[in-house]
């Protein structure tokens, strides 16, 4: 799929979210403007507005939920343009802030090498308790090696020259945002003093710098792992992110060792995952779909004046394809876009009673963006521009993929306990619905809701105006 789909997929379309997201390094996306190319104009914001403005008239895929009342002369920043053009779109909650610009360079560095700049840890906040806390570290940046890692506590946060801040105080004054504000700017050499406590109680205080690192989108630790479940071998799977083009590479890898151990019942965890490169979704589709070569995969969907763009894809051949027979698929809130098309598409693939969603309901994003290029100001204004279905053309699920799956089971995300951990929370439900033990279904859990809210649910930390690799890896920091 991913070779018949590049010219269209991995060079112009990205399935992502914007909830609050490799050795192989491939040619930039190729720039794609509208027609008429605009006229420049008087000034660089000026063309940037008309720039988007052109974009949206085109290529938007609800053209009739755009406001064409507003004038471009009210706006000097484009992306307070584009929420204002989208706004009756955004008000029938099916785009969610998944238009915005973001910077050409920045975005293509993270998809050929997964480049970005921080401390490496993804950080989520307690809606109930207001604490900040590390729901995973990225082995390449600096914070892993000061000790910071899943489950720890964000306690204080020291800016050179400055007295600490406390994250409760911060929290308490101004919210998630006054804590990405004390963390300073997403640039290489920034350093905070962080105070932390760890997992096991320990408290750490650290000096920790920012610095440009690859961000795997299959962890080493825990993102390809075989475990054993009473003598039964399951195979578990963490992808980070689709964003990355050598993720499709690597899920090659995970499959070619889940083959070779006769592994069919799987837990796929996207619990963080917003999505990314509709091409390495179809790669990870290829991979699910031994048996299956030329049978519909999914389908991309254009509004009607680009129907000639529509595409509908099919499964192919990979050398490390397997035939799972049971998949339980770990989501959150946070898992949406190229994530729910892998879901979505699997579902008319499984026997009903043996795939399910554990964890939360997802985001519900069953659409996906174009790049437009201004090259001269690094603007790329991402668009929604298609929608995309399964083989059974089901692709409404706004509202998550709760309502569409045959079986779900509610689970907490166990931060406690780390990620592949056969006794964190949501893979000890994922091994018992794969064993068919009873659980308690999303849908109806109110009780279990309640009682995670009562303990603090996360949430990932996401700036008022993320950047370009935030937007693709929510809670990134």
């Amino acid at each position: 799929m991913a070779f018949r789909r590049a010219a269209l997929c991995s060079v112009l379309v990205l399935c992502l979210a914007s909830c609050s997201g490799g050795s192989s390094s491939p040619p930039p996306p190729a720039t794609s403007s509208p027609t008429p190319t605009p006229t420049p104009t008087v000034s660089a914001i000026d063309e940037q507005l008309a720039f988007a403005e052109d974009v949206l008239d085109e290529w938007y895929l609800f053209p009739n939920l755009l406001d064409n009342s507003i004038d471009t002369a009210d706006f000097n920043d484009v992306q307070e343009y584009l929420n204002a053009r989208v706004a009756p779109a955004r008000a029938q909650d099916i785009d969610r802030f998944f238009t915005f610009a973001t910077s050409i360079e920045e975005e293509n560095a993270l998809i050929n090498s997964g480049a970005s700049a921080g401390f490496g840890i993804r950080l989520g906040y307690d809606t109930f308790n207001n604490r900040v806390f590390i729901l995973e570290a990225f082995e390449n940046g600096n914070a892993l090696g000061a000790g910071l890692d899943r489950g720890a506590e964000l306690l204080g946060i020291t800016t050179p020259g400055q007295a600490e801040q406390l994250v409760s105080a911060l929290m308490a004054s101004g919210g998630p945002q006054a804590v990405v504000n004390a963390l300073g700017p997403s640039d290489a050499g920034v350093t905070r003093t962080l105070r932390f406590a760890q997992a096991n109680g320990a408290v750490i205080t650290a000096n920790v710098t920012k610095s440009v690192f690859s961000l795997d989108p299959i962890s080493d630790r825990y993102g390809a792992l075989t475990l054993n479940d009473g003598g039964k071998l399951v195979g578990y799977l963490n992808l980070r992110t689709f964003i990355v083009s050598d993720a499709a590479n690597q899920l090659r890898q995970a499959f070619a060792t889940f083959q070779s151990a006769g592994i069919t019942e799987l837990i796929i965890d996207l619990r963080y995952n917003g999505g990314g490169l509709i091409s390495v979704a179809d790669t990870f589709g290829d991979l699910l779909g031994a048996g299956r070569v030329g049978q519909v995969w999914s389908e991309t969907v254009y509004r009607d004046s680009k129907s000639d763009l529509n595409q509908t894809e099919l499964f192919e051949n990979e050398s490390a394809a397997i035939a799972p027979t049971k998949i339980a698929f770990i989501g959150r809130n946070a898992t949406a876009s190229a994530s729910e098309l892998v879901i979505n598409s699997m579902i008319p693939y499984i026997d009903p009673a043996n795939i399910a969603l554990i964890g939360e309901n997802t985001f519900g994003k069953p659409v996906g963006q174009d790049g437009f290029d201004l090259a001269e100001f690094d603007l790329r204004i991402r668009a929604t521009t298609i929608q995309t279905n399964n083989s059974q053309g089901s692709g409404e699920y706004y509202s998550g993929l709760a309502s569409v799956i045959p079986n779900t089971c509610s689970a907490f995300d166990d931060i406690s306990n780390p990620l592949g951990d056969v006794d964190e929370a949501s893979i000890a439900v994922a091994l018992d619905f794969l064993a068919g033990r009873p659980c308690n279904a999303i849908a109806t859990a109110e009780a279990g809701v309640e009682a995670q809210q009562a303990t603090g649910r996360q949430v990932a930390l996401q700036p008022e105006r993320p950047n370009a690799v935030q937007h693709h890896i929510s809670g990134l920091f």
